[in-house]
């Protein structure tokens, strides 16, 4: 599929948005984060500009983006409809839990309700913009049980180390949160390497014999093309990337978007038992950025090494 920079940064930002977003509702109410309306300002900030920036990219896809409003009508049974009503319902209880948190200074009682209530939206959100691909049947790439826990833990992942990160700059890093933020790359990474292999080891269930009925009587061909030159179809559904630069992108991903945010937040993690606040910011720092880059890059992956069972009538091998 054609990697466009809108969706990538769609799925990244959003994410890390929305896992922020999650954090804040469950932490927030145990008493866990600061109460500082600063702290408030700047983590409600954050995670809003993340979402709200990641959702208003993705329209930039859109043929027509002055018609996205339109998507919101097929919530019965569409799974990008759901995703967008879900984001909107999201920003409600959250808004209200940033108030109480700001302007009054409280994550409990009816603003701990606010905040409980964001975090379920928040999560709703992810796994709607997950199953948008998993419920691609023809894309077998996305159509399996490795994507949407995938997306579930980067968004966590992500957010986690957002918030170990604002922390440490508010000086108040706290062991729960860079132990969460741990556990998630951790757990991320595992379901990451579960998902390439996937992709590596499943014979395609699409094959041109498969595709056109004639697979009894031998080996399909194709004998001449459909086109005479790229065509949409090929544009956006016939991306392709070559094995060698998608192994040394996956392994760029799996170095900056997992190996270095597991090692800094453990090092964030040390930093509070040694007490040296420097250490943990910059480590802190180091991992966001580093995750940052690794996320954007997996998913630039996610969408060039998809195949669309469409490629099959313009001579694909398999999709």
């Amino acid at each position: 599929m054609n990697p466009a920079f809108s969706v990538i940064f769609f799925t990244s930002a959003s994410g890390a948005g929305f896992g922020l977003l999650f954090l804040l509702g469950i932490l927030g109410p145990l008493g866990l984060l600061p109460s500082s309306s600063w702290f408030g300002v700047v983590a409600f900030a954050v995670s809003f500009g993340l979402a709200v920036g990641g959702l208003i990219s993705s329209t930039f896809h859109l043929g027509h983006p002055e018609r996205a409003w339109r998507a919101f009508s097929q919530w019965r049974t569409s799974w990008l409809s759901r995703e967008g009503v879900a984001s909107v319902l999201t920003f409600v209880p959250a808004g209200l839990f940033a108030v109480g948190w700001v302007f009054f200074g409280s994550t409990g009682g009816i603003w701990a309700v606010f905040g409980l209530l964001s975090a379920a939206l928040a999560a709703i959100t992810v796994y709607c913009t997950a199953m948008i691909y998993v419920s691609l049947k023809p894309i077998q790439r996305w159509s399996n049980g490795w994507v949407a826990p995938g997306y579930m833990l980067i968004s966590l992942m992500t957010g986690a180390l957002l918030l170990d990160l604002l922390l440490h700059l508010f000086g108040a890093g706290h062991w729960l949160v860079s132990g969460v933020a741990l556990v998630a790359v951790a757990a991320a990474w595992a379901v990451k390497t579960g998902y390439w292999r996937f992709i590596e080891r499943t014979a395609s269930a699409s094959t041109p014999e498969s595709a056109t009925g004639l697979g009894a009587f031998g080996r399909v061909r194709l004998l001449e093309a459909p086109h005479t030159e790229e065509n949409y179809l090929l544009k956006e559904m016939g991306f392709r990337v070559a094995r060698k630069h998608a192994a040394r992108l996956r392994d760029i991903a799996e170095l900056c978007g997992f190996a270095a945010p597991l090692m800094l937040a453990g090092v964030s993690l040390i930093s509070l038992a040694l007490e040296a606040h420097w250490l943990g910011t910059l480590a802190a720092l180091a991992a966001v950025l580093a995750a940052a880059v690794g996320v954007v890059v997996d998913r630039w992956l996610f969408f060039a090494e998809a195949r669309h069972a469409v490629t099959l009538y313009y001579g694909a091998a398999e999709a």
